[in-house]
C-alpha cells in the first residue's frame, strides 16, 4: 500500500472537519471492501484515510411509512433482517447476492453506494426503490434522490468534504419485487442485473411498475419505456414480454473483454422478463 496517515474520528462532526481539511487528499474507510483493493493496487493514493467505523451511522428502522438505514449498515445485516423480509424484501434479496460471506460481513450500504460501481446490485436497487440519500457536510445536510446521486462509473455527486450518512426508502409492502442477474461466477459483479417492482390494484391491473438495470451503462438506469408498457394493463405474459422487449430496445451497452454489447442487450430482455414475472407473482400475493 502507499503511505498514508490514519485517522479515526469519534464523531460525525469531527469526521466532516477532517474531510473539509484534506478534501481530495482523503479517502473514507467504512467496510474497506472497495478501498483496500484500490490501495493495494495503488489505484488510490490518499494522504489520509479516515476510518468512520466508530461513528453511530448503522441501524435499520421503520416509521411513518419509511424505511431508514444508516450508511454503516452491513450487507450481512440487510441479508439477515427479518424487518426487511417484511418491509422491503427486494433489498434483502439484493444483499444476499453481494460477494461472499466475508464481503457481506464487512461491506456497508453506504460504501457500496458511494463506490458507485455501475454493475453493483445496491445502487440499482436504490434507484428502483426511489430512495433518498442524506449527505452531511460542514455547511449542513442535503437530500439527494438515488437516481440523481450516480454520475458515472465510480462517480457520484458527493463532494470531497461530504459524507453519506443515511438512506430513506418509501415503504413497498404492497409491491412485489424481484432481482435477476447473470455474473461470470457466484458473487462477482453482474454482467447484467435487473430489479423489478410491481403493484397490482383491486381491478387486477398494474398501477405502478419500476424496472432498473445495471451493467449496461455508466450508472444504474430506470427503464421508462418498460414501465410505461406495463402501467394500466393486466399483468399477462404477453404484456410482460412486451415490456421486456422495450427494455432491451432502450439500452445501448458497450462491449468489453468478457461479453459483447449484443449479448448484454439480449440479457436485459431475458432478465427483465424473468424479474417482472416474479415481481408480478409476488404482487398478486400481497394485493
Amino acid at each position: 500500500m502507499p503511505t498514508f496517515a490514519y485517522l479515526a474520528p469519534a464523531t460525525t462532526e469531527e469526521a466532516l472537519a477532517v474531510l473539509a481539511e484534506h478534501r481530495d487528499d482523503a479517502k473514507v474507510l467504512a467496510g474497506g471492501q472497495s478501498l483496500v483493493p484500490l490501495l493495494n493496487y495503488r489505484l488510490a493514493r490518499p494522504r489520509v484515510v479516515v476510518d468512520i467505523n466508530g461513528l453511530p451511522l448503522d441501524g435499520l428502522s421503520v416509521a411513518m411509512g419509511t424505511l431508514r438505514l444508516g450508511a454503516l449498515t452491513r450487507h450481512a445485516a440487510l441479508e439477515e433482517s427479518l424487518e426487511l423480509a417484511r418491509s422491503c424484501p427486494v433489498l434483502r434479496e439484493a444483499a444476499a447476492l453481494i460477494g461472499n460471506v466475508r464481503v457481506r460481513t464487512l461491506g456497508t450500504l453506504g460504501g457500496s453506494l458511494t463506490h458507485a460501481d455501475p454493475a453493483a446490485e445496491l445502487p440499482m436497487v436504490m434507484v428502483a426503490l426511489d430512495a433518498q440519500l442524506t449527505v452531511a457536510g460542514r455547511d449542513g445536510r442535503r437530500t439527494i434522490a438515488a437516481r440523481d446521486f450516480f454520475t458515472g462509473p465510480l462517480s457520484t455527486v458527493l463532494a470531497a468534504d461530504e459524507l453519506l450518512i443515511g438512506i430513506e426508502i418509501p415503504m413497498t409492502r404492497d409491491m412485489g419485487g424481484a432481482i435477476e442477474e447473470v455474473s461470470r461466477r457466484a458473487g462477482d459483479f453482474a454482467v447484467v442485473a435487473t430489479t423489478a417492482l410491481v403493484r397490482v390494484d383491486r381491478r387486477g391491473r398494474i398501477d405502478d411498475a419500476r424496472l432498473a438495470v445495471a451493467g449496461v451503462g455508466p450508472t444504474p438506469l430506470r427503464v421508462a419505456a418498460a414501465e410505461e408498457a406495463l402501467v394500466g394493463s393486466e399483468p399477462t405474459a404477453e404484456r410482460i414480454a412486451r415490456a421486456a422487449d422495450a427494455a432491451r430496445a432502450s439500452v445501448t451497452p458497450d462491449s468489453d473483454a468478457f461479453v459483447s454489447a449484443a449479448y448484454r442487450r439480449l440479457l436485459v430482455g431475458v432478465l427483465a422478463r424473468r424479474a417482472l414475472t416474479r415481481a408480478v407473482t409476488r404482487a398478486l400475493e400481497v394485493s
